[in-house]
C-alpha cells in the first residue's frame, strides 16, 4: 500500500459508494417482494396448461428468484465494501497515531515516492536512537502491509464473487470482507494439503482436510478456489491415491466412516464448484470429461478417471451442463470398451485381487462409474431426463439388440435410448458391499435417477408448489417406464428395491394414470385436469405396472397414498366447481356432479384393486409374512410429512378460483389432509372397527377398506367444499366396487402367465 495514498486518503467517495449500495438494497428488497408476491405468486395461482404450465411458469419462477439472488449478491458486495472502508479507515488512523507518537520521540516521517522515510530530528535526537527509528519504521510497515492486504483481498473477493456467474446473480452470502477472504485462504491451505504426496499425508492433514471441507463445502468462493487450486488432475489423483493403502500407511488408523465423510465433503465441495460459470471452472469441467477414459493416480497406474470422478458425484447438485457432457462421454466410453453394449467394460468389473475401493460408504466398491453417476443424476432432474431420453445406439450401428417391433413374430435390429439400455439390457457388473454381500446400489441409484427425471425434483424429496408441471420429456420417459415394466414385469419384480421410486413416480402421475384408466375421452381433461404435459398411459400397461409395483410394501404404500390424496382433492375440487366436468342443461347440476364424482370413485377402486391384488399375491408367496412389512410401511408414511408433502400431487382447491381451476399445491386445510392424516395415523376405521389397510391376507379386506375410505373421502370433500350431498356420497362406494371388479378382470386378462392372487392355491 502506498504510504501517501493511505495517509492522505479521502474516503468520501467510498462512503458515497457504500451509501449507494445500501440504497440499491432497499430497492432490491422491494423488487424481490413484488416479484415473489406479485409475479411469482400470480404464476403459482394461475390455471395454466400446456406450454404455459411448464415453460412459462418455470421461467417466471426463475426470473422472480433472480431478484432474490440479486439482493443477496448486492448485500454481500455492500458488506465487503463497507467492511473494507471501515478497516482502511482504521489503518489510516493507526498510521497517523504512529506518526504522532514518533513526533513525540523526535522522529519525522516523510513520503518518499510510494514509500516513506523515518529520520531523527537534526536538532534533537530520539531517546532510543536508531532503535526508535527502526521501531517506528517497522510499525508503519505492518500498518501499510495490513492495509495492502485489506485492499487486495477485497478486490479479489469482489471479483471472485461477481465472476461466479456469467449471467444473472450469485446467491453467495458474506457478512464482511474477512469472511470472504478467509474462504479463499482456507481453499489455498486445504488444496496445498491435498497436493502432498500420499505417503506424506499425516492423520492431522487428513483431519484438517475433512474438517475444512465440511465447514466450507457450501461456500461458493471456497469451492471454486479449492477446485482450481487443486486442479482437475490433482483432484482425481488425490482421491485415487488416498484410497491406496500401500501409499498411505500413515492413514491406516482412519476408519471407513472417516473416509466416507471425506468423500462426502469433497463431493459436496466439487458439486458447489461446478455451479461456477467462470472460464477457469469451465476448463476444469472440460478436463474432468477428457480425463474420464484415462488412467489416473500415481504415474497414471490407478483407476480410470470416470471411476474416480463418479464416486465424487454421489452428493451435491452438480451443474446440469457438466452432467450432460460427462454422461455423454461416459456412455461413449462404455460403448467403446463394451462393444456397443454387448458386454459391460471389463474395467468396470470388481477385481478379484486386492484393489482399493473408490467408494468408501460400504454400499459398493465404486468400480462401476455408472453407479456414482446415477446418484448424481438423482439430484439433477433436468440433466437426468435429458440423459435417459438420449440415444444409446441407433438402429444402424453395429450391435446385437433385436426386438419384434411390429408384432409379426420376427425380431429386427432396433435403436435404444439410454433408459432402455440401462434399465432393460445392461448386465450390471457384480459388486459387493462392506460385508461381502452382493450390492444393489447401481440399479437402485438408477431408479433414483429415473425418479428425479420423471418427477422434476430430486429423488427422495417431495414436490412443492414451485416444482414445475411435467414437461413433454418427462412424460415421454414415464410412458417408457410403464411400458417397459408392463412388457416384462420381472424387470422390476426381480429388483423389488426399485419399487419405492416407481411408486413415487406413479403417485406424482395420478392425473395421468386416472386418464389412462378412465374409459372414453369426452371432457376427460375437465374431469382429470393435468397441468403441463400429460403422459399417455394405456390401461393394460398400467394394470401390469401397478400390480408389479404393488407387490412391494414401499411401492404399494406410495401408490395407495397418492391415489387417496388425489381422489379426495379432486372430489373437493369438483364439489366446489360442480359444472367443471359436464354442464348439461338437460340434467340438474347435481346429476352432472354425481357423474363426475362417480367416475373418480370408479378409477380409485380400480387402482386399489390392482395394487391390492399385487399385495395379496406377494402375501401368498411369503405365507403372510409380508403383512408386517406392509403394515409398518403404511404406519410410517406419516413420517413423510403427512398429506401436504406425502406425495404432493393433490389438486389444491381454491374457493375463489373459477371452474377448472385446479393446481398442484399444498394440501393444508383441504379434505385430502384429513383423509390422508387419518390413514397414516392408523385412526381411520371401518364399521367393524378394523384399521384401514392393516391386513393384506384377504383381498376382500382391501375391497372393504377401499369402499370405506372412498366414501369417507367424498363425504369430507363435499363438507369442506360447502356442498354436502348424501345422495352422491351413498353412490360412490358402488362405483368404487365397480372399479375394483374392473381391476379383478384386468389383472386376470393382462397378467396371464404371471403370478395372480389365489393362483398358488389352485396350483397346489
Amino acid at each position: 500500500m502506498d504510504f501517501e495514498a493511505l495517509h492522505s486518503a479521502n474516503f468520501k467517495l467510498l462512503d458515497d459508494t457504500v451509501g449507494d449500495w445500501s440504497t440499491v438494497l432497499t430497492n432490491l428488497e422491494k423488487l424481490k417482494k413484488d416479484a415473489e408476491d406479485g409475479l411469482h405468486g400470480q404464476a403459482k395461482k394461475s390455471n395454466w396448461a400446456g406450454y404455459n404450465a411448464t415453460v412459462s411458469r418455470e421461467f417466471i419462477g426463475k426470473t422472480a428468484g433472480e431478484f432474490g439472488d440479486a439482493l443477496t449478491q448486492a448485500t454481500s458486495i455492500r458488506n465487503i465494501m463497507r467492511d473494507t472502508r471501515d478497516e482502511l479507515k482504521t489503518q489510516q488512523r493507526l498510521l497517523k497515531e504512529a506518526i504522532e507518537r514518533g513526533r513525540g520521540k523526535n522522529l519525522t516521517v516523510t513520503a518518499n515516492g510510494g514509500g516513506y522515510t523515518v529520520r531523527e530530528n537534526p536538532d534533537k535526537r530520539a531517546p532510543g536512537g536508531q532503535t526508535d527509528v527502526d521501531g517506528l519504521r517497522d510499525e508503519l510497515k505492518v500498518i501499510l502491509d495490513k492495509a495492502a492486504e485489506i485492499d487486495s483481498t477485497a478486490a479479489t473477493s469482489l471479483k471472485a464473487l461477481v465472476d461466479l456467474t456469467d449471467y444473472g446473480f450469485s446467491d453467495a452470502t458474506y457478512k464482511d470482507r474477512d469472511e470472504a477472504a478467509n474462504a479463499l485462504k482456507e481453499a489455498e491451505r486445504l488444496a496445498a494439503l491435498a497436493k502432498k504426496k500420499p505417503e506424506d499425508l499425516t492423520p492431522r492433514d487428513f483431519d484438517a482436510l475433512n474438517a475444512g471441507l465440511k465447514t466450507y463445502a457450501k461456500d461458493p468462493l471456497f469451492a471454486e478456489h479449492f477446485a482450481l487450486e487443486l486442479g482437475t488432475r490433482g483432484t482425481l489423483d488425490f482421491w485415487a491415491d488416498i484410497n491406496e493403502p500401500r501409499l498411505t500407511t500413515e492413514l491406516s488408523g482412519k476408519s471407513e466412516k472417516q473416509f466416507a465423510e471425506l468423500q462426502r465433503n469433497l463431493s459436496l465441495t466439487l458439486a458447489n464448484a461446478s455451479q461456477s460459470d467462470t472460464a477457469s471452472m469451465a476448463d476444469w469441467k472440460r478436463q474432468a470429461v477428457d480425463l474420464g477414459d484415462k488412467w489416473v493416480g500415481r504415474n497414471g497406474s490407478g483407476p480410470m478417471g470416470f471411476q474416480v470422478m463418479s464416486n465424487l458425484m454421489r452428493w451435491g447438485d452438480y451443474d446440469d451442463g457438466f452432467l450432460r457432457s460427462y454422461g455423454s462421454a461416459l456412455i461413449a466410453t462404455e460403448k467403446k470398451l463394451g462393444d456397443n453394449g454387448d458386454h459391460v467394460p471389463g474395467a468396470w468389473e470388481a477385481p478379484t485381487f486386492m484393489e482399493p475401493d473408490m467408494n468408501r460408504t460400504g454400499t459398493d466398491g465404486g468400480y462401476d462409474p455408472m453407479t456414482g453417476f446415477m446418484k448424481a443424476l438423482s439430484n439433477s432432474p433436468d440433466a437426468a431426463a435429458d440423459f435417459f431420453n438420449d440415444t444409446f445406439v441407433t438402429k444402424d450401428e453395429d450391435h446385437g439388440f433385436e426386438r419384434d417391433t411390429d408384432g409379426n413374430g420376427k425380431n429386427g435390429k432396433v435403436g435404444l435410448s439410454n433408459f432402455q439400455y440401462l434399465f432393460e439390457e445392461r448386465d450390471w457388473p457384480y459388486d459387493a458391499d462392506s460385508e461381502g454381500k452382493g450390492s444393489v446400489t447401481g440399479r437402485n441409484n438408477m431408479a433414483l435417477a429415473l425418479e428425479a427425471a420423471v418427477t422434476g425434483h430430486p429423488a427422495g424429496e417431495k414436490p412443492t408448489v414451485d416444482t414445475p408441471p411435467h414437461n413433454a420429456e418427462q412424460a415421454k420417459l414415464m410412458e417408457n417406464i410403464v411400458e417397459s415394466i408392463s412388457e416384462k414385469p420381472e424387470r422390476l419384480s426381480n429388483h423389488g428395491y426399485m419399487s419405492d421410486s416407481m411408486g413415487q413416480m406413479a403417485a406424482e402421475y395420478m392425473p395421468d394414470i386416472h386418464r389412462g384408466l378412465h374409459p372414453g375421452t369426452y371432457h376427460e381433461a375437465q374431469l382429470f385436469p393435468v397441468a403441463g404435459q400429460a403422459a399417455s398411459l394405456q390401461e393394460n400397461d398400467l394394470t401390469r405396472f401397478m400390480y408389479t409395483v404393488g407387490r412391494n410394501p414401499e411401492g404399494y404404500s406410495a401408490i395407495s397414498l397418492g391415489q387417496h390424496s388425489y381422489t379426495t382433492s379432486l372430489m373437493e375440487y369438483h364439489f366446489r366447481n360442480p359444472d367443471a366436468y359436464v354442464a348439461d342443461p338437460s340434467f340438474p347440476e347435481n346429476e352432472s356432479l354425481k357423474k363426475g364424482i362417480g367416475d373418480i370413485a370408479k378409477v380409485a377402486g380400480e387402482i386399489q384393486g390392482t395394487i391390492g391384488a399385487g399385495r395379496a399375491y406377494e402375501g401368498e408367496l411369503e405365507g403372510g409374512a409380508k403383512d408386517e412389512d406392509y403394515n409398518s410401511v403404511i404406519e410410517g408414511v406419516s413420517t413423510w410429512g403427512g398429506a401436504a408433502v406425502g406425495v404432493g400431487i393433490g389438486m389444491a382447491t381454491s374457493p375463489t378460483a373459477g371452474p377448472g381451476a385446479a393446481i398442484v399445491g399444498d394440501l393444508a386445510g383441504t379434505a385430502a389432509e384429513e383423509i390422508i392424516g387419518s390413514l397414516t395415523e392408523g385412526a381411520m376405521k371401518d364399521s367393524s372397527g378394523e384399521v384401514i389397510y392393516r391386513n393384506g391376507e384377504e383381498l376382500d379386506g382391501t375391497k372393504e377398506s377401499t369402499y370405506t375410505l372412498v366414501e369417507k373421502a367424498a363425504q369430507t370433500a363435499a363438507e369442506r367444499a360447502g356442498n354436502p350431498s348424501p345422495h352422491i356420497v351413498s353412490f360412490v362406494a358402488t362405483e368404487a366396487e365397480a372399479g375394483f371388479n374392473n381391476a379383478k378382470t384386468n389383472v386376470g386378462d393382462y397378467l396371464q402367465g404371471e403370478g395372480l392372487p389365489k393362483q398358488l392355491d389352485k396350483e397346489s
